[in-house]
C-alpha cells in the first residue's frame, strides 16, 4: 500500500509541475484533464501526509518520555502518544477506502426510470412521491433535474416516469437506488383505516455516452404519434411524441415532453443508449459474481430493499439493516444519512473481499 501511496505523491508532484507550465494551460483539453486528475488525487495525498505527520508524532513522544523526568511533560507525551496512534488507525483505514478501485462510472449523469408496481393507483401515487423525493435530494445537491417522459394515472400519480439528473457525482450517490420501494399506509381512498402495501420499482442508469455504446440506427425504428397530456397549448396539434424501438432488444423508449419531434427523439436515444449500457454493466457484474456478492448495491430491479412504513413514520434499507424514524424529511429528499450508510457499507464489503484475497 505504502509504495502506491509513494507513487500516487510522485504522480501528483509532477501535475502540479505540469499545471504550472504555460503551453499545458493554453491546452485546454490537457489543463482540463490534469485538473480532474489532481482532483482525484488530492485526498489521498492529504491522507497521506497527516498520516506521515501522526507518524512523526508517535516518534517525537516516544522520545519525550525515554528522555523526560518531568511527570507533567511526561503525562502530555503520552496524551499525545495515544492520540497519535488512534490518528494513525483512522488514516491508515481512510487511505485503504481512497485506494480501493473506483466505479468508472460515478462522476456520470444518472437516467432514472420509476414504475408502478403492485397496488394500483396507490402504487403510482407513491411513485409520483418518489420522483419528487429524488427531485428534491438533486436539488440539495445543486444538480439539474429534467423530466423525459411521463405517464399519469389522472390523479397526480405516476404509472411511469423517466428523468435525467445532472451533476458531478450524481452517479455514485444514486447507484444503491435500483430496486424494489415497498410503502405502507393508508390511502386517503381507504374508509375502513386499513394499512395497504405497495411497490414501485426505481432503476438507476449512468448515462452513456456515444463512445460507450455502439448504436447501428438500422437496429432503431422510430414511430411518432400525437402527444397526450398536460404539455402546453401545441403538444397536442403535431406528430411530435416519439416511440423508438431497438428491434435486437425489443426495448420501447416513448418521450413526448417536448414539443419538437427533433428533441423527442434525442431525449430517446440516450435512454435507449443508457439502458443498453446498463444491460451491459448487468452482464459485466453478473460474471464478476463473487465480488458482486460483496456489493452493497447489485442493481437488481426484483430485489426489496426499502419500507417506507408512515403510520409508524420509519423508512427501513433492508440491505443494511438500516432503520431511521424520519420519513418526512426522507421524502423531502433528506436522503444524505440512507446514502451515506450504504456507500460505508458497500466500502467495507469491498475491504474485507480485498484483505480475504490478499491472504488466499
Amino acid at each position: 500500500m505504502f509504495d502506491r501511496l509513494e507513487d500516487i505523491v510522485r504522480r501528483f508532484e509532477e501535475i502540479l509541475e505540469e499545471l504550472n507550465n504555460p503551453s499545458v494551460v493554453e491546452n485546454q483539453e490537457r489543463f482540463r484533464k490534469l485538473m480532474k486528475e489532481q482532483t482525484d488525487l488530492t485526498p489521498i495525498v492529504e491522507a497521506y501526509k497527516s498520516y506521515q505527520t501522526a507518524k512523526q508524532d508517535v516518534e517525537d513522544s516516544l522520545a519525550i518520555l525515554e528522555e523526560e523526568n518531568d511527570e507533567e511533560m511526561r503525562q502530555l507525551a503520552k496524551e499525545e502518544l495515544s492520540d497519535a496512534k488512534n490518528r494513525i488507525e483512522e488514516l491508515e483505514q481512510k487511505m485503504k477506502i481512497l485506494l480501493l478501485p473506483k466505479d468508472p462510472n460515478d462522476d456520470k449523469n444518472v437516467i432514472v426510470e420509476i414504475r408502478a408496481g403492485a397496488g394500483g393507483d396507490e402504487a403510482a401515487l407513491f411513485a409520483a412521491e418518489l420522483y419528487r423525493m429524488y427531485a428534491r435530494f438533486a436539488e440539495r445537491n445543486r444538480w439539474k433535474t429534467e423530466l423525459i417522459s411521463v405517464n399519469e394515472n389522472g390523479i397526480g400519480g405516476f404509472k411511469e416516469a423517466v428523468f435525467m439528473i445532472t451533476g458531478q457525482g450524481a452517479y455514485s450517490k444514486l447507484k444503491y437506488e435500483s430496486g424494489v420501494h415497498r410503502v405502507q399506509r393508508v390511502p386517503a381512498t381507504e374508509s375502513g383505516g386499513r394499512i395497504h402495501t405497495s411497490t414501485s420499482t426505481v432503476a438507476i442508469m449512468p448515462e452513456a455516452e456515444e463512445v460507450d455504446v455502439e448504436l447501428d440506427m438500422n437496429d432503431c425504428r422510430f414511430d411518432v404519434f400525437r402527444a397526450s397530456g398536460n404539455g402546453g397549448q401545441c403538444v397536442n396539434t403535431t406528430d411530435s411524441a416519439v416511440r423508438l424501438t431497438h428491434i435486437p432488444t425489443g426495448i420501447v423508449v416513448s418521450c413526448q415532453d417536448e414539443k419538437s419531434q427533433l428533441k423527442n427523439k434525442e431525449k430517446a436515444l440516450k435512454v435507449l443508449r443508457s439502458r443498453l449500457y446498463d444491460l451491459e454493466l448487468a452482464k459485466k457484474q453478473s460474471a464478476e459474481a463473487e465480488e458482486r456478492r460483496s456489493q452493497i448495491g447489485t442493481g437488481d430491479r426484483s430485489e426489496k430493499i426499502r419500507t417506507y412504513n408512515f403510520p409508524q413514520g420509519r423508512v427501513t434499507e433492508h440491505r443494511i439493516k438500516l432503520t431511521l424514524y424520519k420519513i418526512d424529511a426522507i421524502m423531502d429528499g433528506d436522503l444524505y444519512e440512507v446514502i451515506d450508510s450504504l456507500i460505508a457499507a458497500d466500502q467495507a464489503a469491498k475491504l474485507t473481499s480485498m484483505n480475504e484475497d490478499g491472504n488466499g
